[in-house]
């Protein structure tokens, strides 16, 4: 076997000169010794993905509730109800979203030339903060924080996570990660999180820009696949639009499925638009990007005008139909009336990160409850219930 500098040298060498090196780079809050095998971003991955916040994304709502019982959202009565409200195994998970988006990360940085362990570690990140119940869920959290002059954003959460909540030693809290990764967490943005984001004093690395997006692809895809599995609208419905046409139209002489077709179509278009902004800036060195003032990796004009069509598509006819938001309103009611609870009366496991972190009451019920999955939320909320019943 080669000597790991040797493997890290050629690694590097196989780059674009603007990618973030395997072997040097902006290193770690606590210095490390080089693993015997491993490249560093690839010893980041493997301390992601076997945390406990990733393992529960299996078990955390995309769109729709995943393995909870049909009844849950109460939206849609009879037999008819997992059909038509997205009860069913093969609906994304949080988990599955977050290997869709690594696996777009991971295509779109080998073909630009850019680290692909880097681009993989922040997307299977990327999402580790996120409440029970999707995007209802941080709505609800945050409105259980703001009475505090707090607020709860799921990307600051997952930076919480890798950074303080989440252990590999005891000798310091969080993860030690890569610095590169812990600003492609504070830096990853799309349209459905708030704008506003903790202070970097350079603008975000190209695999970083590359999540962003693939994160967009990813969901914009397997949304409307969901979408279409549960009935919330037709094949000739999404046709309607601009990108929908041209994916059906990809689809049908490929004789692929729609979701394949809408990555495809929004994949080339960036490639060729990223490629264009890059030779545009003259953007030759990593501390080129980082001096950038606007994003490198980009769709076409034309193409973000199509995907915001598609977007606003899925929010008329699914995330704002009465199945999802019926699951929504019951999720959002669970959590506020656990925060209300437990701040009441804190759990052992309250306590015990409220110590750890030697912050207030109301963070660590924050770090409790968003770190549920959906089942133990409703657990938790069955057993509130139950004991109430007794008194």
């Amino acid at each position: 076997m080669e000597p790991l500098s040797d493997r890290l040298r050629l690694a590097d060498n196989a780059l674009a000169s603007y990618a973030v090196k395997h072997g040097s780079g902006l290193g770690r809050v606590h210095p490390e010794s080089d693993d015997a095998t491993r490249f560093p971003f690839q010893r980041d991955r493997d301390r992601i993905i076997h945390t406990q916040a990733f393992r529960r994304l299996k078990h955390k709502t995309q769109v729709f509730v995943a393995g909870l019982r049909p009844d849950f959202g109460q939206a849609v009565s009879g037999k008819d109800y997992g059909r038509q409200a997205g009860h069913g195994d093969h609906y994304r998970t949080r988990i599955t979203h977050t290997l869709e988006v690594a696996q777009i990360g991971r295509d779109l940085a080998r073909t630009l030339g850019l680290n692909e362990d880097l681009a993989e570690a922040i997307a299977l990140a990327h999402d580790l903060g996120h409440t029970p119940f999707g995007h209802a869920g941080e709505e609800a959290m945050n409105a259980c924080l703001m009475p505090y002059q707090k607020k709860f954003e799921h990307n600051e959460q997952s930076l919480r996570i890798v950074t303080v909540l989440e252990d590999r030693t005891s000798a310091y809290s969080g993860l030690n990660l890569s610095q590169e990764i812990l600003e492609g967490l504070m830096k990853h943005r799309t349209p459905h999180d708030t704008p506003d984001a903790p202070s970097i004093p350079r603008s975000a690395s190209l695999e970083a820009q590359i999540v962003n997006l693939a994160d967009e692809i990813a969901y914009t895809a397997h949304d409307t696949d969901d979408g279409l599995r549960a009935e919330q609208f037709s094949l000739s419905n999404v046709q309607k639009t601009r990108l929908g046409f041209l994916a059906s139209k990809r689809a049908e002489i490929r004789s692929t499925e729609l979701r394949g077709a809408i990555v495809d179509a929004l994949v080339v278009d960036l490639y060729r638009e990223t490629d264009f902004r890059l030779k545009q800036e003259k953007i030759l060195t990593i501390q080129d990007v980082y001096a950038a003032r606007k994003p490198l990796v980009s769709f076409s004009r034309e193409m973000q005008t199509s995907l915001t069509e598609l977007r606003g598509f899925l929010w008329d006819h699914l995330y704002k139909s009465d199945a999802v938001q019926a699951q929504a309103k019951r999720g959002q009611n669970i959590l506020t009336e656990l925060f209300a609870a437990f701040l009441e009366s804190p759990p052992p496991k309250v306590l015990e990160l409220q110590k750890k972190t030697d912050g207030a009451l109301e963070d660590a019920v924050k770090d409790y409850i968003a770190g549920m999955t959906d089942p133990y939320a409703l657990q938790a909320y069955e057993g509130l219930k139950e004991s109430r019943s007794k008194k």
